[in-house]
């Protein structure tokens, strides 16, 4: 068979930097569709594209198509997912907006796969070959990580870096985090370091992601995992949380050792009270600071996300935030605009209460208002937030910035302009 892998994008009209654009795709490709790949019986001819509705050939022929999409691609993934169909070819959705609303996608579907696909996405195949597809595929418990196989990174252009994942889950349980709709996603696994390393080693970058949801769940785990990463020459960034960076001076050394070159951390508020009602058990307002320093003494940047529009946030948190990030000198900041995504307890409690907006999901991109806030307007949300892009993101400050990342090595100075001039032009915007 002849199957395609469509990465639904939608392109933003704004002005940044062609090459800064591609460098910044080109490091963030979705780690999905490789494992497809490589579940995939090599008989079969395997085709990706990623993209707009306009940068797809649909005249081109294929058995099958596989797309796989986050709920603000939503009307994207549909249309083209429609398109593919009148054509008479089959489509198949999966990835976290169908999962969260399956049966609004199979409206546009023959099939849906929900959840992890690693044991049903050769059943499905199978199934398809001997013309019996079923309507939906579910995983019935948690994929166990030694099947988890080797990605297909071949799929992709060879200048492509896909992301590394060690573990899978989180323990935690955010009220407004995706991961809430994944089935058994809060079933914590960790893959056998010797097979982690040899997929490290297979990558033709010389840095890459680690695009675990915390790689502080299990300290023990990753320090190991950081003693086989030292000696290979690669540079990467990995996600943690300030409970653990903290405290765990070892750990940081590890991974400074090893090659990391910045921690990814959702600080999410700097408010303790708006954690508490998110569920973000893990973070401690008092110990923001200590994990921030003891980060750049061993020599490793930070990307921070900031969350605004939780139900005690008042207008104070944006100036009080501001004023956090100056004076922390957070290297990467991000601000985002709380967003329901459909399938979280946020969403279930805001829709119950009627303060969900607009169901446009091309809207739930953390960069729109989508739900009422308690204690402002949906406009002073968006206006406030977007503000705060506009100031973090000032030419200024991305120099200044730019500058202080050659404290932190080579990479580090390479990395740092392209990822805040990105940011520059993708946070939510006045306009």
């Amino acid at each position: 068979m002849k199957i395609l892998f469509v990465n639904p994008i939608n392109k933003e009209k704004k002005f940044i930097p062609q090459f800064i654009e591609k460098i910044t795709r080109a490091s963030q490709k979705p780690l999905t569709f490789p494992i497809l790949a490589a579940l995939t019986s090599e008989k079969h001819i395997i085709d990706f594209i990623e993209g707009d509705f306009q940068d797809i050939d649909f005249s081109k022929k294929h058995d099958l198509v596989g797309i796989s999409s986050i709920t603000a691609a939503a009307p994207l993934t549909y249309k083209i997912s429609d398109e593919f169909r009148k054509r008479g070819v089959t489509v198949v959705l999966g990835g976290w907006h169908p999962t969260a609303l399956p049966h609004e996608a199979k409206q546009h579907a023959d099939s849906v796969v929900i959840g992890e696909a690693e044991e049903t996405w050769p059943q499905l195949l199978i199934d398809f070959e001997k013309n019996r597809l079923k309507s939906f595929y579910e995983i019935s418990r948690p994929v166990d990580p030694k099947l988890i196989p080797h990605p297909r990174t071949d799929i992709y252009p060879k200048k492509a870096s896909i992301v590394i994942r060690a573990t899978r889950g989180c323990v935690n349980r955010c009220e407004f985090c995706s991961i809430r709709s994944m089935k058994f996603r809060h079933n914590f696994r960790m893959r056998n370091i010797k097979d982690v390393i040899e997929e490290i080693k297979a990558l033709t970058s010389k840095s890459f992601i680690f695009y675990d949801n915390s790689l502080t769940i299990n300290p023990t785990y990753t320090k190991q995992l950081f003693k086989e990463l030292k000696g290979l020459n690669k540079k990467f960034v990995a996600m943690g949380t300030t409970n653990v960076l903290a405290k765990d001076d070892e750990l940081l050394k590890l991974a400074s050792d090893a090659g990391c070159i910045s921690w990814a951390i959702g600080f999410e508020s700097i408010s303790q009270e708006s954690l508490k009602i998110a569920g973000k058990n893990t973070n401690r307002v008092d110990q923001y600071q200590i994990a921030i320093k003891k980060i750049h003494d061993y020599g490793m940047w930070i990307q921070g996300w900031f969350v605004f529009g939780f139900d005690a946030d008042t207008l104070d948190i944006f100036n009080d935030t501001n004023e956090f990030i100056r004076k922390n000198e957070i290297d990467l900041p991000e601000p985002l605009i709380l967003t329901p995504f459909p399938g979280t307890p946020l969403y279930d409690r805001l829709n119950v209460e009627g303060r969900i907006l607009t169901k446009d999901w091309s809207k739930y991109d953390t960069k729109h208002v989508v739900f009422q806030p308690k204690n402002m307007t949906a406009d002073e949300l968006f206006i406030n937030t977007a503000n705060l892009n506009h100031e973090w993101y000032k030419l200024s400050n991305i120099a200044r910035r730019t500058i202080k990342s050659a404290s932190f090595g080579i990479s580090s100075f390479l990395f740092t302009p392209s990822r805040n001039l990105f940011k520059r032009t993708h946070g939510p915007q006045n306009t």
